[in-house]
C-alpha cells in the first residue's frame, strides 16, 4: 500500500529529527554532525535489517516443518487463505502468551509466537492470533511497525547512554551542558514513544477484522485476546519486551505489565473494545456463538515443540507443563 510507504518515510524523518535534535542539544555542531552520520546509517539498517534486529532482540528462534510441524503447517494454511507467501516462522521463549509479525514486505516477512501463547491457547485461538499477524503483513503494516521498533530502541539506548554520561561525567560539563543532556535523556525516548503510539492503535482494529476473515471465525481471536490480556494483567512478564519497550506496539496485546514507566504508554486500543468489534463482526458473518466459542478454561500445547531446533534446550515455559492438548486435539479445520 503506497500510504504505508509514505507513513514509513514520514516516520523515518521524524525519528531522524528526534535523533539529530538530541545530538545538537548534547554536542552542538559536533553532535549534529555525528548524529547525522549515525542516523543515516540507522535508516539504511532499519529498512533492510530491522526484522532480524527485532527478532534478535527477543531471542526468537526459527522453526520449520521438521522442528515444529503443527505450528508451521498452521501458518502455511493461514498464509494460503490470506493469499500471502509463506513467511519465516519463529518462536520466542517467554511464558507470557503473545505474538508479533515483522518484515519490510510480504516477501520478506516473519511471524513469531511465544511459548506461552502456544502452551496456553487452543488451536483455534492460536489460529486467530496468527491470522491477525498475517493481516499486518497483508496490510504492509510491518514495515512501519518494525522501523519504529528499531529506531525507537536505538533512541532509548542513546538516551540511557546520555544519562550515564551525565551521572559519571558531570564534572566535565558546565551547567547548560548538564541541563541539555537531561532534557535529551528525558525527551528523546518520550518523543519516540509518541510516534509509536500514533501509528499503532487504528491498525489493530483493521488487523483484527482481516485476521478474523482469514481464519474464518472472529470469536477465536476474541477468545484469544481475553486470555492474553488476563495473562498480562495477572503478572506473566515478557522480559525482553520490558527491557526494550520500544517494541511493545508490535505485539498483539501490549506486553508491558505496568511496572515503572511502562504504565505511561498505552500502545493498543482496549481489549474490551476489540472483543466487542469482533463479536459484532461474528454476527455479521453469521457465526453462531454457541458453535464457535472456545470452551472456557481449555488449554493448548498442540503447537509447542519440546526443544529448540538449534540448541536442543527446552522451549516449554518454566512455570507450567504441556497444557494437555487443547480440546479434542484436532486443528482449527480438522
Amino acid at each position: 500500500m503506497p500510504s504505508n510507504f509514505i507513513k514509513t518515510g514520514v516516520l523515518l524523518l521524524v525519528m531522524t529529527g528526534i535523533f539529530v535534535a538530541t545530538g545538537v542539544v548534547v554536542g552542538g555542531q559536533t553532535g549534529l554532525f555525528i548524529a547525522l552520520i549515525v542516523a543515516t546509517g540507522m535508516n539504511i539498517v532499519t529498512y533492510w535489517k530491522s526484522d532480524k534486529l527485532v527478532l534478535r532482540m527477543h531471542g526468537a528462534q526459527e522453526v520449520d516443518a521438521r522442528t515444529a510441524p503443527d505450528f508451521y503447517n498452521l501458518i502455511g494454511h493461514l498464509s494460503q487463505r490470506a493469499g500471502l507467501p509463506m513467511p519465516r516462522v519463529y518462536i520466542m521463549n517467554s511464558p507470557q502468551p503473545n505474538a508479533f509479525a515483522t518484515g519490510r514486505n510480504p516477501q520478506n516477512a516473519a511471524v513469531c509466537a511465544s511459548t506461552g501463547l502456544l502452551d496456553m491457547l487452543t488451536p483455534e485461538e492460536v489460529a486467530g492470533v496468527m491470522a491477525h499477524e498475517l493481516a499486518h503483513i497483508k496490510n504492509r503494516d510491518t514495515l512501519t511497525m518494525t522501523v519504529a521498533a528499531s529506531f525507537g530502541g536505538a533512541i532509548s539506548m542513546f538516551a540511557n547512554m546520555l544519562q550515564l554520561g551525565m551521572l559519571f561525567g558531570s564534572g566535565r560539563n558546565n551547567r547548560s551542558g548538564m541541563f541539555g543532556t537531561l532534557i535529551a535523556a528525558l525527551v528523546a525516548p518520550f518523543a519516540a514513544m509518541m510516534v509509536q503510539m500514533a501509528i499503532s492503535r487504528s491498525r489493530e482494529y483493521q488487523a483484527d477484522q482481516i485476521g478474523a476473515q482469514i481464519c474464518g471465525n472472529p470469536l477465536w481471536l476474541a477468545s484469544a485476546l481475553v486470555k492474553i490480556q488476563n495473562a498480562v494483567r495477572g503478572g506473566l512478564r515478557n522480559r525482553s519486551a520490558e527491557s526494550i519497550p520500544a517494541t511493545a506496539h508490535m505485539f498483539i496485546i501490549n506486553p508491558l505489565t505496568g511496572r515503572g514507566t511502562d504504565s505511561w504508554f498505552s500502545t493498543h486500543p482496549s481489549t474490551e473494545n476489540r472483543v466487542a468489534e469482533l463479536e459484532k463482526l461474528a454476527q455479521e458473518m453469521g457465526v453462531a456463538t454457541a458453535q464457535a466459542q472456545v470452551r472456557p478454561g481449555s488449554r493448548g500445547g498442540k503447537f509447542l515443540p519440546d526443544t529448540a531446533p538449534a540448541t536442543g534446550r527446552s522451549l516449554r515455559p518454566t512455570w507450567g507443563g504441556t497444557g494437555g492438548g487443547g480440546g479434542d486435539g484436532r486443528g482449527p479445520w480438522g
